[in-house]
C-alpha cells in the first residue's frame, strides 16, 4: 500500500485503486475511491460548502506479527475532530469516534491486522466488477456488523420496522418507496452512501454491504455525533436544509381523486367557507388535462381556470395542480420533446416507459433543456394563471416496468443515477419559481433523494392501502424519513386505496389516521374512495378505464360523528399554529424533523430506542396514535420528567408506562411540563 498526504486528505493507492479520505465538515470525513481513470467530479448530495475543519494526517508504519515473525508495513491515519480513519496495509479502513471503533470495513482475504481476517475466503472490503460493454463497475463495499447496533433513516420503505438492522433495502425509487441513503447509528455516527446508482443496502447480522450496480466512483460520508440531533445537524449542514415553510400552508390541505371540473372545485371551497373551516390549499389532481404531457387545463371541463383561481385566492385558498412526467404520443409536446432528445431513452425496442391511460415516454430531467422546456410550458399554462404550486406526481418515475437496465438518461444509464430523478424533476419547478421571491415555493412530490429537503419538497408516502397495517408502516416510514433529513413529510389521510367509504372499519381508520396527521408536518385530505358508482360526465371522463372521480373526501363526507371528531382535531391543529411554525423554523435551522423518534429527544433513555408506536411532535408533544382497529386504550411510555395529559389536564410523572384511555374521539397526547 502506498500512502501520501494531501491538503486535509489521506491518499492511498493499491492494485490500481486510488482511495482518498478528507475532512468534510465538523467531525466528518468523505471517503472516495476510483479505479484507473480518475475522479468523476460529482458531489451528488454533498452540495453545501462544508464547515472548516482542522484535519491531522499521518503516514507511517506498524509492526505486525505473522507466521514468519514480525514485519513492518505501511499505514495511514486522518483525524478530524472526534472522528478518525486508519487505513492498513491491505487498504482496510477503520473508523473511530474519540478513539473507539464505530465502523470497520469487512475483509477476509490475504493480509490484514486482525486474526479473524481469514487468508482463505478471499472476500475483500471494496469489490469492483466491470459492467460488460461499458466503463462502469458494479461496486460492493462491506463493513463489519456491530453487535447490538441499531440503524435508522434510509428514507421510506413499506415495512413495519423502525430499526433497520437485519433489513435488506433496495436502493431504487418506486411508488411508495423512497431511497434516501443516509442512516443514523445508535453508536453515535451518521453514514451517507453518496451515490444515486440503483443498488442495495444489506444491514446483516454478519456484515453490512452497500452496492451500486453501475458506477465509476465509490463515495460516502461519515460523521460522529453525541446525539442524533447533532448528527442530523451535521448531515443537513453538508446536504442542505429545508427553506422556511410558509405559514399560510400550515393548516388543512384539501384533495381527492379527482375533482373533474372547476365547478366541483369551487363547490367544495364554497362549502368549506359556509362550514367556517379555513382550508389553506386545494389540490387539482390528474387528468384535468387533455392527454398526458399537454400540461394544460382541458377547456371542456375547466373553461376559465383563471377565474377559478382568482375566486379561490379571494377565499384565501392556494391552488396546486398535478403534473406528471409522462408524455403521451398523442400530446402536442411529444414530437418536439422527442426531436430535441428530452425524453428517456430505452435500450431495447420501441420507446415506451409508462403505459397508464396512454402510450407514454417520460421526461429526462437530467437534461437541463428538459427542465427548461417543461417549466416554460407549465408557467404559460398554469403559473401565469395564478397557480401557486405543483403536485409532481409519479416522480420516481413510476415506470410501467421497473427494469432499470432498460432506460438511459442524459447523464448515463439509469442504473448509474436513477435515484436522483425525483430531485431533478422537482428542481425543474423549484429553481425558476424561487427567482425573485422571498417565500419558498412549496411543491408536493411522491419521491425524493438525499438533499431533496433543499428544494421545497413536501413528500408524501405514495399510493398506500387503507388499512391499519399500512398506517403502522407509514409511521415507521415517516420517522425514518425524518432521520434521513427529510422534514416535510406527509401521507394520504386514511390511505389511498379504499373500496367502500361506508364500511365502519374504514371510517374508524380514517379518524385514527386523521388524528395522527394533525400531529405531523402537513395535514392533507386525499384518497381514491370507492365504490366507483358516480356516473361519468361523458365517455372521455370515464376513458374506458380508471378515470373515475372517487367518492367525496371532504371532512363532512363520512357522517356526523366523523365530522364532529375531525372538526375537533382541525381546531387542535389550528391552535398549534405558532408551535408548528417554530418546528418548521427548527427544521430550517438545524435539520430536525417535525415528527421524531422517541430517542431523538431522549437519547439517554434505553427504552426510547425500542419504541416504534409513539413519537415526539417536536420537543414538547408525545403522541401515541391508535394503530389497531377497535382499540380504545393503549400503553404509553413516558420518559423521566413531568407530563401533562392534554386530554384530561392531569400531570403525571415520567419514567413509567401507563395504560391510557383512547376513545374514538381522542388519541393519547402528553405535553412536557416545564421544569421547576
Amino acid at each position: 500500500m502506498e500512502f501520501q498526504t494531501g491538503k486535509k486528505a489521506l491518499i492511498a493507492r493499491r492494485g490500481g485503486e486510488t482511495l482518498k479520505i478528507e475532512g468534510w465538515g465538523k467531525d466528518a470525513l468523505r471517503v472516495r475511491a476510483v479505479l484507473y481513470d480518475g475522479w468523476t467530479g460529482n458531489d451528488w448530495a454533498l452540495t453545501e460548502t462544508p464547515e472548516e475543519s482542522a484535519c491531522r494526517v499521518e503516514t507511517g508504519t506498524q509492526e505486525l506479527k505473522t507466521g514468519d515473525g514480525m514485519v513492518t508495513v505501511p499505514c495511514g491515519k486522518i483525524t478530524n475532530g472526534a472522528i478518525s480513519a486508519t487505513v492498513n496495509e491491505s487498504g482496510v479502513i477503520q473508523f473511530e469516534k474519540n478513539g473507539k471503533t464505530i465502523l470497520r470495513e469487512y475483509y477476509r482475504s490475504y493480509g490484514g491486522t486482525l486474526s479473524r481476517e481469514s487468508r482463505c475466503l478471499k472476500v475483500v472490503n471494496r469489490e469492483w466488477k466491470g459492467v460488460i460493454g461499458g466503463s462502469e463497475y458494479r461496486l460492493a463495499v462491506k463493513f463489519d456488523a456491530n453487535e447490538g447496533e441499531k440503524l435508522f433513516g434510509m428514507g421510506q420503505y413499506q415495512q413495519p420496522y423502525l430499526d433497520l438492522k437485519g433489513n435488506i433495502l433496495e436502493l431504487a425509487q418506486r411508488n411508495s418507496q423512497i431511497t434516501v441513503p443516509f442512516m443514523v447509528s445508535s453508536l453515535g455516527y451518521g453514514f451517507l452512501w453518496n451515490n444515486p446508482a440503483v443498488g442495495s443496502a444489506v444491514f446483516g447480522k454478519n456484515y453490512t454491504e452497500w452496492t451500486a450496480n453501475s458506477t465509476r466512483q465509490m463515495d460516502y460520508w461519515i460523521c460522529a455525533g453525541e446525539k442524533p440531533k447533532d448528527i442530523l445537524a451535521k448531515y443537513t449542514g453538508v446536504t442542505g436544509r429545508a427553506p422556511m415553510f410558509p405559514e399560510s400552508l400550515m393548516g388543512l390541505w384539501q384533495c381527492k381523486l379527482r375533482y373533474r371540473t372547476q365547478e366541483e372545485v369551487l363547490e367544495v371551497a364554497r362549502q368549506y367557507q359556509k362550514e367556517g373551516i379555513k382550508i389553506d390549499q386545494i389540490v387539482i389532481d390528474f387528468f384535468h388535462w387533455t392527454v398526458q404531457g399537454d400540461w394544460k387545463f382541458d377547456k371542456t371541463y375547466w373553461p376559465d381556470p383563471k377565474a377559478m383561481v382568482d375566486e379561490l385566492h379571494r377565499m384565501g385558498i392556494r391552488v396546486i395542480v398535478s403534473v406528471w412526467p409522462s408524455v403521451d404520443r398523442r400530446s402536442e409536446n411529444f414530437g418536439p420533446m422527442m426531436e430535441k432528445g428530452l425524453l428517456i431513452r430505452t435500450e431495447r425496442g420501441a420507446a415506451q416507459t409508462y403505459d397508464y391511460q396512454g402510450d407514454c415516454v417520460e421526461i429526462d430531467p437530467f437534461n437541463p433543456e428538459t427542465r427548461k422546456y417543461i417549466w416554460e410550458v407549465c408557467k404559460r399554462n398554469y403559473a401565469d394563471l395564478g397557480i401557486d404550486g405543483f403536485w409532481l406526481d409519479n416522480s420516481e418515475p413510476d415506470y410501467g416496468v421497473y427494469d432499470f437496465d432498460h432506460y438511459r438518461y442524459y447523464a448515463g444509464p439509469a442504473m448509474s443515477c436513477s435515484n436522483l430523478y425525483p430531485q431533478l424533476f422537482s428542481r425543474a419547478f423549484f429553481d425558476p419559481m424561487s427567482e425573485g421571491r422571498e417565500e419558498s415555493p412549496v411543491n408536493l412530490l411522491r419521491c425524493g433523494w438525499a438533499g431533496s429537503q433543499k428544494y421545497g419538497n413536501v413528500i408524501w408516502s405514495g399510493d398506500v392501502p387503507s388499512t391499519f397495517e399500512a398506517m403502522w408502516d407509514q409511521l415507521q416510514a415517516g420517522l425514518n424519513m425524518g432521520l434521513a433529513g427529510i422534514p416535510w413529510w406527509t401521507t394520504d389521510i386514511g390511505g389511498f386505496m379504499t373500496d367502500d367509504v361506508d364500511e365502519p372499519e374504514f371510517r374508524e381508520l380514517l379518524i385514527r389516521w386523521y388524528q395522527f396527521a394533525v400531529y405531523s408536518a402537513v395535514l392533507r385530505m386525499h384518497g381514491d374512495r370507492g365504490p366507483y358508482n358516480i356516473p361519468p360526465l361523458d365517455t372521455r371522463d370515464w376513458g374506458g378505464g380508471y378515470l373515475h372521480t372517487g367518492q367525496p373526501n371532504e371532512l363532512w363526507s363520512y357522517g356526523e360523528e366523523n365530522y364532529r371528531i375531525m372538526k375537533k382535531y382541525y381546531d387542535i391543529r389550528i391552535s398549534l399554529h405558532n408551535y408548528i411554525r417554530d418546528l418548521y423554523r427548527e427544521a430550517h435551522e438545524n435539520g430536525s424533523p417535525l415528527i421524531r423518534t422517541m430517542f431523538y429527544e431522549f437519547p439517554e433513555d434505553p427504552a426510547c430506542w425500542e419504541l416504534q408506536d409513539q413519537y415526539m411532535f417536536g420537543s414538547k408533544y408525545l403522541v401515541a396514535p391508535v394503530l389497531h382497529l377497535g382499540e380504545r386504550e393503549r400503553d404509553v411510555y413516558l420518559p423521566e420528567g413531568l407530563w401533562e395529559n392534554v386530554n384530561t389536564g392531569e400531570t403525571v410523572s415520567g419514567g413509567q408506562t401507563l395504560r391510557v384511555p383512547a376513545p374514538l374521539d381522542e388519541i393519547p397526547v402528553f405535553k412536557r411540563a416545564p421544569k421547576g
